[in-house]
């Protein structure tokens, strides 16, 4: 059985940076489309990244020169790197597997 497991949240200040990290288990990850998404209470849950099994990657506008998305199929892991946070990406952040098999989400909070 295929399993998500996010880690890395937490409480962050403003301009601050944090890297999140998926492990996936009981599949080989090379063959996978991996994504990020977040979800606040009462809202929908949005797409913020995605990386490609050849590597190609894909943002939304809103996190486009501060995420970054990467893949190292050798540990079953994608990280999110997120620098230079802002109050507005505070959220639940869930890593995705082809669109269908997801993780329990880890909560980012960035505040002062």
């Amino acid at each position: 059985q295929v399993q998500v497991v996010e880690s890395g949240g937490g409480l962050v200040q403003p301009g601050g940076s944090v890297r999140l990290s998926c492990v996936v288990s009981g599949s080989d990850l090379r063959t996978y489309v991996m994504g990020w998404y977040r979800q606040v209470p009462g809202n929908q849950r949005d797409f913020i990244a995605q990386i490609t099994r050849d590597y190609s990657t894909n943002y939304a506008d809103s996190v486009k020169g501060r995420f970054t998305i990467s893949r190292d199929n050798g540990k079953n892991t994608v990280y999110l790197q997120m620098n230079s946070l802002k109050p507005e990406d505070t959220g639940v952040y869930y890593c995705c597997a082809n669109g269908r098999i997801w993780g329990q989400g880890t909560q980012v909070t960035v505040s002062s």
